[in-house]
């Protein structure tokens, strides 16, 4: 029983009967228009066959004498008339359309006087025009007719009325006319309805059974089969909805895949800032109890040196947990840019200042190479300074004592292009293209764990996104490795542009 419901409840038959009901609905209309101008036609053409009935009838016959109908001469002429044609009535109307005499069936007339205006329009088309009359016997209807002037020495006295289908004639033809239209009109809209169904359900068996397929897939991903894809094989409303489904999936797999990601990476997050928090906690806490419990023992220079211990572990807990903030602001782009001119040589020159000393620590060459002449650069100069500074920490980082960093401005066209190259041990090329990764920890990374989680280059990379610049990065094994990018030169059209991805 169920399964009757749901088959009649479905889609198919649904669209199915809804069809029908509109197909009967339109086939009424249709028969009902075509009776109905069969019906004018054959009453137009009556009256255009008919139309010298009453021209005939006026000129052949002296319808007034001094003024007066005459009745016994006309009701003769009526009466033979009826008898060759009985289909009509015949009425003789003064010259304001009263009926003075007439012949029809049983007497029955209804009204005394008929309307002249159709029957001067019958008069002046010479009945070529489709015209209806009011019927004497029946004044709710109207109907075909001939007419024409009577004139008695040139004078206008009345008018010869003739109704071409009389009450009994209507009747029968009624009966007739419209039992044979019936049946012709059944006849084919039985057959027009059932081709109709008939292709009509062949149709709708194509349509939902690709809708069938189309749920069967959207079943199957919903089901966890997330590789489901609907294969498309048309271009109209049905491919449409393919290829939203298809785009949708695939969007929703990516998002998973993402989620995924982010998770990995969370979990990487809590062991690395667990163990890169433990570690300077754990020196704070030991040389403070040392401190506490040795008070009244250790020597001023070994209190110094326990305290200095505890400084340099204390800024270095607070340097982790400001690029950690750092970082999450430019990814929730709370953090935005706010472009200005600058002098890129003079930043590169204050930052190369800064680092002499942490380059001289190591006997690393920290060289500069820029023209005298280069134009002033368009970007937040703050930002920009922290990127520059996090990259030079990386080549120092990474470049043995002894080598090479240079840092190199240069223009080309309407850009700076900014590079910082070191003499490093280089970057395999397997991990060349996760270095701006959060979090990231390669090989040369794990010999350097206790500087912390390698959030520089994750934060360089996020401040030059919300610049709408890239960063390239090229790197040979024992060799080195070399940053840049592009800064855009300043110009008055720059001031107003506003970036895409800090908006």
């Amino acid at each position: 029983m169920k399964k009757r419901n749901r088959f009649f409840n479905s889609l198919y038959w649904k669209i199915g009967a809804t069809f029908l009901a509109i197909l009967v609905l339109l086939s009424t209309a249709y028969l009902y228009i075509a009776m109905f101008t069969a019906e004018m036609y054959f009453q137009e053409a009556n009256q255009k066959l008919n139309a010298d009935i009453a021209p005939h009838i006026a000129s052949e016959n002296q319808a007034f004498i001094d003024g007066k109908a005459n009745e016994q001469i006309l009701k003769s002429v009526f009466h033979n008339v009826m008898i060759i044609n009985p289909s009509i009535e015949v009425y003789l109307l003064d010259a304001n359309g009263k009926i003075l005499t007439f012949y029809a069936p049983d007497k029955k007339i209804k009204l005394d006087r008929v309307p002249l205006d159709e029957v001067k329009k019958f008069i002046a088309t010479g009945g070529q025009e489709f015209t209806l009359g009011v019927d004497p016997k029946n004044p709710g209807a109207e109907k075909v007719f001939s007419a024409a002037p009577v004139y008695e020495k040139g004078k206008l006295m009345g008018y010869i009325y003739v109704i071409l289908a009389s009450e009994e004639y209507e009747s029968t033809m009624h009966f007739l006319f419209g039992s044979y239209i019936l049946r012709l009109g059944f006849r084919s809209m039985s057959i027009t309805l059932a081709a109709a169904v008939l292709i009509t359900l062949i149709a709708l068996g194509f349509i939902v059974g690709n809708i069938k397929k189309i749920a069967s897939v959207i079943r199957d991903f919903k089901n966890g089969n997330l590789s489901a894809r609907i294969k498309k094989k048309r271009k109209d409303e049905l491919g449409e909805f393919t290829d939203t489904f298809n785009e949708m999936a695939d969007t929703i797999v990516q998002n998973m895949e993402d989620l995924k990601t982010m998770d990995n990476l969370r979990r990487e997050l809590v062991a690395n800032v667990s163990h890169d928090l433990r570690t300077p906690l754990a020196t704070i806490q030991g040389y403070l109890e040392t401190v506490l419990m040795k008070a009244d023992t250790l020597s001023d220079d070994e209190k110094t040196k326990y305290l200095q211990t505890i400084f340099k572990s204390t800024e270095r807990l607070r340097k982790l947990v400001d690029e950690l903030f750092e970082l999450s602001k430019l990814e929730a782009r709370e953090k935005k840019p706010k472009p200005e001119p600058f002098s890129i040589a003079e930043l590169l020159q204050d930052i190369h200042q800064k680092n002499l000393i942490l380059a001289e620590a190591k006997k690393i060459e920290l060289k500069t190479n820029f023209p005298y002449d280069l134009p002033l650069a368009y970007a937040d100069i703050g930002m920009m300074e922290r990127v520059l500074q996090n990259l030079i920490d990386n080549a120092i980082k990474f470049t043995p004592d002894g080598g090479i960093i240079d840092l190199q401005l240069k223009k080309e066209k309407d850009d700076i292009i900014i590079s910082i190259s070191d003499s490093g041990e280089g970057i395999v090329d397997t991990e060349l293209s996760h270095i701006f990764d959060r979090y990231n920890r390669s090989k040369r990374t794990e010999s350097n764990s206790n500087d912390g989680l390698g959030l520089g280059l994750a934060i360089v990379k996020k401040i030059l996104e919300v610049h709408n610049i890239e960063i390239n990065v090229e790197s040979k094994k024992n060799i080195g490795t070399t940053f840049s990018f592009r800064v855009p030169v300043y110009k008055k059209s720059l001031v107003s542009k506003t970036y895409s991805t800090a908006n």
